[in-house]
């Protein structure tokens, strides 16, 4: 069993999203892409702009017509507001799928500030990583050891440039994100009047 997670804040979960964990799952041969709604992301200090429930069930619409992808709530807000950490959730997929073979996707700007995640090592150790390059970011040459670099694969075929903060910026406007949202989160942002000047 080939799993990969698939973390960020989803807000919203769009096209780009879904074509990244396509494309992984086709060039990896994966059998679940876990796409996982971040509660608190460390490295980020500003806060969701949509609750992470209005967030999960966006991304599990975006799911849903591919039975490769799911959201999880992985990385469901804690208790005590304490950050959410992939080294975390990597060890509970670990207890949860004992013997799959883990993979996270992260794109090349995310992945530039691994030193700065907790236990990087031991992040490397426990995963294979799939670095999907962004339109004008290179993918970083951050310092690895040879053994390491075997597992951070380049993922380069994909050329969307849609992102959340653009996609909030129109929707504030008034202006439709047709082609960067599937119809059904499209629908769940128009019913939940969410993104919305106030």
């Amino acid at each position: 069993m080939r799993v990969a997670y698939f973390g960020g804040t989803f807000d919203p979960p769009h096209r780009a999203h879904l074509r990244v964990a396509q494309v992984a799952a086709d060039a990896f041969a994966l059998d679940r892409v876990l796409l996982a709604p971040t509660g608190v992301q460390p490295l980020k200090p500003s806060q969701p702009y949509a609750s992470f429930a209005d967030r999960l069930a966006m991304t599990r619409l975006l799911c849903a017509d591919d039975p490769r992808l799911q959201e999880t709530d992985l990385d469901a807000p804690h208790a005590d507001h304490t950050p959410n950490y992939t080294l975390d959730a990597l060890q509970q997929l670990q207890r949860d799928q004992p013997g799959a073979q883990l993979f996270v996707i992260v794109g090349a700007d995310a992945f530039q500030t691994l030193p700065q995640w907790r236990q990087p090592q031991q992040l490397l150790a426990l995963a294979q990583w799939i670095v999907v390059s962004r339109p004008g970011f290179a993918v970083p040459d951050i310092s690895l050891t040879t053994e390491q670099r075997d597992r951070v694969h380049v993922l380069n075929t994909l050329d969307e440039d849609a992102s959340a903060s653009a996609v909030r910026q129109r929707l504030r406007l008034g202006i439709a994100c047709d082609t960067w949202l599937t119809p059904t989160v499209a629908l769940y942002i128009a019913r939940m009047h969410l993104y919305h000047a106030s």
